[in-house]
C-alpha cells in the first residue's frame, strides 16, 4: 500500500500539484510566481541600465578631460537630455551662466547656488538609480514567509484529510504535504535571486553614486577657481 502511494505521488507533476492545491495555496503560489517574474524583470532591466549608465560616465569623462572648453561642452549637452555627470555639469553651468548674466558679485553665494543645483541633480540621479530596488528587498524578505503561510495551509489540509477519512496513510496526507512543500519551494525560488540581486545592484548603485559625487566635488572646485578669477578681473 505504501509503495503504491509513493509510486502515485512520484508520478504527479508540479502542474498537477498546483491544480490540486486549495484556493488559498493557489493564490499564494500565483502571487509568488508573479513576484518572481517581476523581480527578474527588474534585475535584467537594472543590470542593462547600470551598464549603459557606466558607459555614459566613461564617455563623458573622456570628453570632459579632453581639453574641450566648458562653454562648448555646455552648448553641446544643453541641447539634449542628459543624465549622470552630464546632468550635473549642465545644472552647474546653467546656474553659473544665469548668475553672471545677472551680475553676481558674491563668490560665496554663487558657489553655494552651484553646489545646491548639483546636489538637487545628484539626488534626482540617485533616485533613478535606486528606483524599484526596494521591491527586490521586499520580495527577498517577505517571500519565504509567504511561502511558509502556504506551507501551514497545506499541512492544515493534510490534518483535515486525516480527520475526515480516519486514516493516516501516506495517500491521505501526501497531497497536502506536497502542496506545502511546493509553496515553500516557490517562496525560496522567488526570494533567493531577489536577495542576491538586491545586494549586487545596491552595491553597483552606490559605486555609481560615488563617481557622481566625486565629479560634483571636483567640478565644484574647478568652478570655484573660475569664479575667483572672474570676480578679481572686475
Amino acid at each position: 500500500m505504501a509503495q503504491e502511494a509513493l509510486s502515485a505521488a512520484g508520478s504527479v507533476s508540479l502542474w498537477d500539484l498546483f491544480w490540486q492545491a486549495g484556493f488559498i495555496v493557489k493564490l499564494v503560489m500565483i502571487g509568488l510566481i508573479v513576484a518572481s517574474v517581476w523581480s527578474w524583470a527588474i534585475i535584467i532591466d537594472k543590470s542593462m541600465r547600470y551598464g549603459a549608465f557606466r558607459r555614459q560616465l566613461n564617455k563623458f569623462e573622456s570628453h570632459f578631460w579632453s581639453g574641450q572648453s566648458l562653454e562648448e561642452l555646455y552648448h553641446t549637452l544643453s541641447e539634449r537630455r542628459t543624465n549622470g555627470m552630464g546632468a550635473l555639469f549642465v545644472a552647474a553651468m546653467r546656474e553659473w551662466k544665469k548668475s553672471f548674466e545677472k551680475g553676481a558679485r558674491s563668490p560665496i553665494g554663487l558657489q553655494q547656488r552651484i553646489e545646491k543645483a548639483m546636489d538637487v541633480t545628484l539626488a534626482r540621479e540617485m533616485d533613478g538609480l535606486e528606483s524599484r530596488l526596494g521591491f527586490l528587498a521586499t520580495v527577498g524578505s517577505a517571500a519565504p514567509f509567504v511561502g511558509l503561510f502556504g506551507t501551514v495551509i497545506g499541512i492544515m489540509t493534510s490534518f483535515q484529510a486525516i480527520a475526515g477519512s480516519q486514516q493516516t496513510s501516506l495517500a491521505v496526507v501526501a497531497p497536502g504535504i506536497a502542496e506545502a512543500l511546493l509553496a515553500t519551494a516557490i517562496g525560496l525560488v522567488a526570494a533567493i535571486p531577489a536577495v542576491i540581486a538586491y545586494n549586487k545592484l545596491s552595491a553597483d548603485a552606490g559605486k555609481l553614486g560615488m563617481r557622481l559625487e566625486a565629479f560634483a566635488d571636483e567640478f565644484s572646485a574647478i568652478l570655484s577657481r573660475q569664479i575667483d578669477e572672474k570676480l578679481t578681473q572686475r
